[in-house]
């Protein structure tokens, strides 16, 4: 009797429901009649074939799932299809770059590249260490200048400037200069030290100025955002210790804040090191290396990609591979600053437990 009564609540349980092996035969059916159509009437074309494959498995998943399951999980697996495939679509182009970055960048991945510059290098050879080196300056003195001008504006914003005036301004601002070409802010810096230096003056630091205003916008919105997602039980508690305003902010705002303003900070920084127009005009082009970022021309790694790229010497596949390794360079890079990132705010996070 208890068997039976188990065999019966476990049937009840069970049914109505697609089996486990359902949603991979589905797929897998699916993905095989696209591949079939796209042979038969496109010449075997991948992409059409995974478009068909899907709308496929979605009409074959959504039938199957209203006839055994009923309408309210026919509508659920849609739903489930429809984002795993946004998700897989946007994790496409990310994939295609970095295989194509990879493959046709590790044939110039070696220690010449990272010692050598251009200088007298016509054909085969050479490196890119010039342009490493005015990477790292360029967007390190951006860096210097727009954190801490982004992050004050923000913390104002945030814990100061509430509903004024000057706060609805400096928001306002913010979100035009968020928007501006970056092609303006390289004219910008190349009229601004044109008018204080001289015309035609071109230099690291005028790259940096120029990527500045590109990086101070995006620190000041995401750092806003994140120090209003701090409760204000925290900051409450604080005042009525007797501990002052600025204070608290030092103490509780901004440390309970860390992670979330150090991945605005990586962000803005991952904005603007792979920029090339506006440090095509503020930062010129140069076949050596530059240690002095306040004078003479600087290359940077975007310059350099484009550079090879677009201007290729007397042998156009080794510039075509000097560019492949520039551009896996920077998406190392980025990388790199990512992990030290993350690293930091890990170290430097409030402590959730006792």
């Amino acid at each position: 009797m208890t068997t039976l009564s188990q065999t019966l609540a476990s049937d009840a349980l069970t049914s109505g429901r697609l089996p486990r092996f359902t949603v991979p035969v589905i797929a897998v059916a699916s993905l095989l009649v696209g591949i079939a159509v796209a042979s038969l009437f496109a010449g075997g074309n991948l992409a059409l074939a995974a478009v068909l494959g899907f709308v496929l498995y979605l009409l074959a998943m959504e039938t199957a799932a209203r006839v055994v399951e009923g309408a309210r999980q026919a509508s659920d697996r849609r739903a489930t299809t429809l984002v795993t495939g946004a998700f897989i679509l946007a994790l496409l182009p990310l994939g295609s770059v970095a295989w194509e970055a990879i493959s046709k960048g590790i044939a110039r991945f070696d220690l010449n590249y990272f010692t050598m510059s251009m200088r007298n290098i016509v054909g085969a050879g050479g490196g890119a260490v010039h342009a490493i080196y005015g990477t790292l300056y360029v967007t390190g003195l951006a860096s210097l200048m727009s954190i801490p001008i982004g992050l004050l504006t923000a913390i104002y914003l945030s814990e100061y400037g509430r509903g004024n005036r000057l706060a609805k301004s400096i928001t306002f601002f913010v979100d035009v200069m968020t928007g501006i070409p970056s092609i303006v802010a390289g004219l910008f810096a190349y009229a601004l030290m044109g008018l204080l230096i001289g015309p035609g003056f071109k230099s690291g630091f005028s790259g940096s100025i120029a990527l500045s205003v590109l990086m101070i916008p995006v620190v000041v919105r995401s750092s806003e955002e994140i120090l209003r997602l701090v409760p204000n039980e925290l900051r409450e508690a604080s005042y009525a210790l007797g501990v002052p305003k600025w204070l608290t902010i030092v103490r509780i705002v901004v440390p309970t804040a860390i992670s979330g303003l150090i991945s605005g900070i990586i962000l803005s920084i991952a904005r603007v090191i792979g920029e090339t127009a506006p440090l095509l005009i503020a930062s010129g082009f140069t076949a050596s290396l530059n240690n002095n970022p306040f004078d003479n021309p600087m290359m940077t790694l975007p310059v350099f990609v484009y550079d090879s790229y677009a201007h290729p010497g007397t042998d156009v596949q080794a510039y075509w591979d000097r560019a492949w390794a520039g551009a896996l360079t920077l998406i190392l890079i980025v990388m790199l600053l990512n992990l030290i990132g993350r690293l930091i705010a890990r170290r430097f996070a409030p402590k959730t437990g006792r």
